[in-house]
């Protein structure tokens, strides 16, 4: 069910927003070489759970272990913390992570290189992070989810990148997952129309290669079926009649 904010609720969702934006600040600028997967996730729970009534997200949600969501590589998303994944500079790191505070939830995620990359690795993530202010930008009361799926994907496929299909953005609210469903790709002017109050997750998953995925063994871990390198970048938004609000902004940035 397509649900429309109350001002409470969005003023709540609003205070988990600024703790999952603080939290990616955090957990970014704490990705080092030497670092592994597992500190992180103990330092973004532990930040959490610092601010008054703010829990994680994730942890058991659908019976995920983790506070995080931390994917290397090829790894599109749902990579989970582990004290075996230790980071090596010219990794890329991508972070998801959500908050809740009185019962409602935010979401975010980034991705960011570990020491140097190669300029083609840094080209990767400007685009999917340009992509996702594409999809931002769609936003408004009266728009249609298609139009939010044509901006992103036609910013990546544009610098010859691909748009994973299999995954998805989402409304959020009380529940982590609600409708409708956001695509990365589509048509515009098609899908459910935006209204006013509602807030949803744009989150495009762009690949350096082709735009197939599978999942791995652990049944959490969807990686790119070539072995290219992905990006992801999230934030969850607020429709108005302007155009969006975002709430997951990280400090000192305007992204």
């Amino acid at each position: 069910m397509i649900t429309v904010k109350s001002a409470r609720e969005l003023e709540l969702m609003g205070r988990a927003g600024r703790v999952v934006g603080a939290t990616l600040a955090l957990v970014a600028s704490r990705a080092r070489p030497g670092v592994s997967t597992a500190d992180l996730d103990a330092l973004a729970e532990e930040f959490i759970r610092s601010h008054d009534g703010a829990t994680p997200s994730f942890k058991g949600l659908y019976g995920y272990p983790a506070t995080l969501c931390t994917s290397l590589n090829d790894e599109v998303v749902h990579g989970i913390p582990s004290p075996r994944r230790v980071l090596r500079e010219g990794d890329v790191l991508s972070v998801d992570v959500g908050a809740c505070i009185g019962g409602f939830h935010a979401d975010s995620a980034l991705t960011v290189p570990v020491g140097p990359v190669p300029p083609a690795t840094e080209a990767l993530l400007r685009t999917t992070d340009a992509a996702l202010a594409a999809g931002i930008a769609a936003v408004r009361a009266g728009a249609q989810v298609g139009d939010i799926g044509h901006a992103v994907q036609q910013v990546a496929e544009d610098a010859g990148y691909s748009v994973v299909r299999e995954l998805v953005g989402h409304g959020i609210g009380s529940a982590f997952h609600e409708e409708p469903q956001v695509p990365n790709f589509g048509a515009p002017r098609k899908g459910v129309r935006l209204l006013a109050g509602m807030t949803i997750a744009i989150e495009p998953m762009v690949n350096a290669g082709r735009r197939e995925v599978r999942t791995l063994p652990d049944k959490w871990t969807v990686v790119t079926a070539d072995g290219s390198l992905s990006a992801h970048f999230e934030h969850t938004v607020v429709v108005t009649d302007d155009g969006a609000r975002i709430l997951t902004r990280r400090p000192a940035s305007t992204s």
